[in-house]
């Protein structure tokens, strides 16, 4: 069951750079080290009517031998700067990562999820590294935590005598040389098979020849196979630039081929579903040839002759109800709605009115479904039981730890299966039907839906929120441009302190996606220390429709920087964060954003955390090391369209990095295994440094992991506590 197994990650491949740190040096005083300076070897480049040179292209070069031996003695200097640059703050460091560890689950098991007669589930065992999926039979558990503690919740200890142990991963690894990635497992709808890691398209012990049922040449289209929530169909969903196609798949009879059922120009999303007799489209395909903002849900009668097929609308447009999502029940569809920037979850009975034409929602009396307050993302839990009336949904918040909410679409009652308690530092899982041992838990076990989706403020504690000790506040900043631009802020009530606190903006604003903005544990210990925590939703992310994504994508890229230097801005003006005391953070492509911000207002901020950054977008899209995909270069430009080249090279972060100019302390976390290669972390630190004005007590360091650190806990709290250490001891300075 691919939702319930997260993907498991382990290489050792040069472990000793990320996490085996050589014993300190004595506490004597000794001078402050000196950075590294990599050898500049310029390269000559030219493209359409532009030339340059790029001094250290050698870092890129993987199959040269003797530049991969000088980039290996040259990450062993850095690894060593970055100790000498970091001595100071040990004692700080132990403490962050002892604060932090206290706060992580002891628990990583998930709430078990309800499939037909079974409750699947994921556990990790003591002192093991990777999880065992298992099983019990509900009327089994049921019986079992009736009579046997604990009085309430899921006991998965004392339990194991009733389960079924499915895949024990930690065995796979150990038949693998202590590798364990589970990229996509599946349990079948009999309940009798488990496929996991790779799926054969030819039948077990059969010794006939595969048979041919879709056949993409072009290696520039995209493929995605799902099935339907009732397994009835099986979908091929096929795209491109040029076009995208969704193909239908009996699943009684695999071989009798594909049938194409919807098809439109460009790339566009489409989840194809099948229900009493009726297929359901979820696209954002442009209408009448007309691009769209949303997305929006189609249906045509399953044996429908016409062709090309015939779709109508079931859902009249309505821009203050945006659909975000849909899931289907048998009884049931549940709608995500955004109004304006805040999210709100609904259901409606099925089945759909049909003959009508496009009808609104609000005709359809929709049960909203109660959320807590300042809602940063809903995100749809596997809900497999196609014939169940619960259905899953993680709910978050900045100031709330993620809930597991099952909804039970037929009464309105909901249930938190799996929150972390911040409060007592514990995880609860909470499933059963026996009564709770506290007041407290039990208003948490069951409670009713109410019609306005509105909790009262003194239902916090329901969600067990955070409210009462961390202020959220949320407001609309106007870029340069006049475009207001959501930013949300979060501290510690007790610890604010006008116009003197730290600040942390975080920001992402690419591919359209959400910025995550999730209560995480680690950043209580710089909440606790008079940090503001904020979060920039820029233009190129999510939340604000497909325009507001393709206006910070491609030549209009420097969109995102600028809506990010206006947000840092308004912190500081507002006098929310101290003039000098503020640090960007970005993951990934969001690192892209804070080091262009960075060129741009160097004075702006104080210290920065770069984690696999994208560094360098005009070497990486005009000569990839690493396969990229139609969507990357959607996303950043197509350097062989000019006007998306000029884009690139004015946005990029390693081609436009001031000199003699102060620039702020940076920390830059890369791996060997990342999507943006180590050599444009490498490069880019490089370069800072020989260009910049040196300033000790702005050090610009780069700090290599694995990617391990995304699935063992103990490198996870030493990585945050580094990287958290880095910050304080820039902000004291």
């Amino acid at each position: 069951m691919r939702h319930l197994l997260k993907p498991l990650r382990h290489n050792c491949r040069r472990l000793r750079w990320a996490h085996h740190r050589a014993q300190k040096a004595a506490a004597s005083p000794s001078p402050p080290p000196r950075p590294p300076r990599p050898p500049p070897k310029p390269e000559s480049l030219t493209f359409h009517d532009h030339s340059w040179e790029d001094p250290y292209s050698w870092m890129s070069k993987l199959n040269d031998k003797v530049a991969m031996r000088h980039l290996d003695m040259y990450m062993e200097q850095e690894e060593k700067y970055t100790e000498a640059t970091m001595s100071g703050t040990d004692r700080l460091q132990s403490k962050l990562q002892s604060e932090m560890a206290s706060r992580f689950a002891s628990d990583l098991s998930t709430p078990p999820l309800r499939w037909g007669p079974w409750l699947y589930y994921r556990r990790v065992e003591e002192g093991k590294q990777f999880p065992v999926l298992c099983r019990r039979l509900a009327s089994l558990n049921d019986e079992f935590i009736s009579h046997k503690s604990p009085s309430a919740g899921f006991d998965f200890t004392s339990g194991k005598r009733i389960e079924q142990k499915l895949l024990d991963y930690n065995r796979e690894a150990q038949r693998f040389g202590g590798y364990a990635y589970e990229e996509l497992s599946e349990v079948s709808p009999d309940h009798r098979f488990i496929a996991y890691t790779m799926i054969y398209c030819s039948m077990i012990g059969s010794t006939d020849d595969d048979f041919l049922i879709l056949e993409e040449p072009d290696e520039n289209v995209y493929v995605n196979i799902r099935h339907t929530k009732d397994f009835r169909f099986v979908t091929v969903h096929t795209f491109s630039t040029a076009s995208s196609k969704v193909f239908l798949i009996n699943a009684a009879d695999p071989l009798s081929g594909v049938n194409l059922v919807w098809e439109c120009e460009g790339i566009s999303h489409g989840i194809l579903e099948h229900h009493q007799g009726y297929l359901y489209l979820f696209t954002d395909a442009a209408k009448e040839g007309q691009s769209v903002d949303y997305h929006y849900l189609l249906r045509s009668h399953l044996d429908s002759s016409s062709s090309p097929r015939t779709w109508e609308s079931v859902f009249t447009d309505d821009p203050d109800w945006v659909v975000e999502d849909l899931d289907f029940s048998h009884t049931h569809l549940v709608v995500t709605l955004r109004e304006g920037r805040n999210f709100r979850l609904c259901s409606v009975t099925l089945p759909l009115p049909a003959g009508k034409g496009p009808v609104h929602l609000k005709e359809l009396h929709p049960q909203f479904l109660p959320l807590p307050k300042y809602v940063s993302q809903i995100s749809p839990g596997p809900n497999y039981d196609y014939h169940s009336s619960k259905m899953r949904f993680t709910i978050s918040s900045p100031v709330m730890p993620d809930a597991v909410v099952d909804y039970d679409l037929s009464n309105g009652e909901w249930n938190i299966v799996q929150q972390q308690n911040i409060l007592h530092e514990r995880t609860r899982v909470l499933y059963g039907t026996a009564s709770s041992a506290s007041i407290n838990e039990e208003t948490l076990n069951s409670k009713t839906s109410n019609p306005s989706n509105e909790v009262n403020s003194d239902d916090d504690q329901l969600w067990n929120g955070l409210s009462e000790f961390y202020a959220c506040e949320q407001y609309n900043v106007a870029s340069y441009d006049g475009v207001l631009l959501p930013l949300t802020v979060v501290y510690s009530r007790k610890n604010k302190k006008e116009d003197q606190n730290p600040g942390l903006l975080h920001v992402h604003g690419t591919y359209g996606e959400l910025l995550d903005k999730r209560w995480r544990s680690e950043l209580k210990s710089l909440l606790g220390r008079g940090w503001i925590i904020a979060y920039a939703d820029v233009r190129g992310g999510g939340g604000g429709g497909k325009k507001w994504h393709h206006d910070g994508r491609r030549t209009k890229k420097i969109n995102s920087i600028k809506d990010y230097i206006s947000c840092a801005n308004f912190l500081v003006d507002k006098e929310i964060v101290h003039e000098n005391k503020l640090a960007g953070w970005g993951y990934s492509a969001g690192g892209l954003v804070v080091a262009s911000a960075i060129n741009q207002s160097p004075h702006l901020f104080k210290a920065a955390i770069l984690k696999v950054p994208f560094l360098d977008p005009t070497n990486t899209l005009l000569y990839p090391i690493l396969p990229l995909t139609a969507a990357d270069y959607e996303e950043f430009g197509y350097p062989g369209d000019i006007a998306d080249f000029h884009a690139i090279r004015d946005y990029s972060p390693y081609d436009n990095i001031q000199k003699d100019v102060l620039y702020p302390a940076v920390m830059v976390s890369s791996s060997f295994n990342t999507r943006f290669g180590v050599w444009e972390a490498a490069k880019w630190v490089a370069r800072v440094r020989e260009l910049t004005i040196y300033d000790q007590k702005r050090p610009i360091l780069l700090n290599l992991t694995t990617d391990i650190v995304e699935e063992n806990r103990y490198l996870q709290c030493k990585e945050s506590a580094l990287e958290s250490a880095f910050l304080i001891k820039v902000m004291e300075s």
